[in-house]
């Protein structure tokens, strides 16, 4: 059994067909911890050589159910200005989540059941940009309401939540 209760033998199929099997999940899972995190040391850990390791990763990666990137504090690079911005809209939000996803500063988008349609999460250097942006937002079509978040301070920042 795993921590989260799942027995090791269970396979998982994700929505676009990719199927991960336990020993893959604890790839992914060393990779969330680190991912620069060698192959060797990822091999020692989930019972595996390096060069399969290397192969299994590197399938991740093309099937796009992993991405190793540089996660930043965006105020130490001169991002001082961040919200999630709540958006309602009228009828499908489909359309409005693809043009809000599509703007510069919008880097995380999602559809959302609740008081709001979508929740969009913005980036951007200083109150001007944030405001351009929201004007952007504001101006798609099935757009009708939105309601800004501004993020004071950055308490946790974590992409380690494992699998299941």
């Amino acid at each position: 059994m795993t921590d989260q209760g799942a027995p090791e033998t269970a396979v998982h199929r994700t929505p676009s067909g990719v199927v991960l099997d336990a020993t893959a999940k604890r790839i992914i899972e060393q990779l969330q911890q680190d991912g620069r995190r060698s192959y060797a040391a990822i091999g020692k850990a989930v019972g595996l050589s390096e060069a399969a390791v290397r192969q299994r990763v590197q399938r991740l990666l093309e099937s796009g159910v992993v991405q190793v990137v540089g996660v930043t504090d965006p105020m130490m690079l001169g991002f001082s200005r961040q919200a999630m911005i709540g958006v309602r809209c009228s009828g499908d939000p489909t359309a409005a989540a693809d043009a809000i996803a599509a703007l510069a500063g919008v880097e995380y988008v999602v559809v959302t059941a609740g008081s709001f349609d979508i929740l969009a999460e913005v980036v951007t250097a200083d109150d001007d940009q944030l405001l351009e942006v929201l004007t952007r937002i504001r101006a798609v079509a099935t757009v009708t309401a939105t309601e800004s978040f501004v993020y004071l301070k950055l308490r946790k920042q974590s992409y380690a939540w494992g699998t299941r």
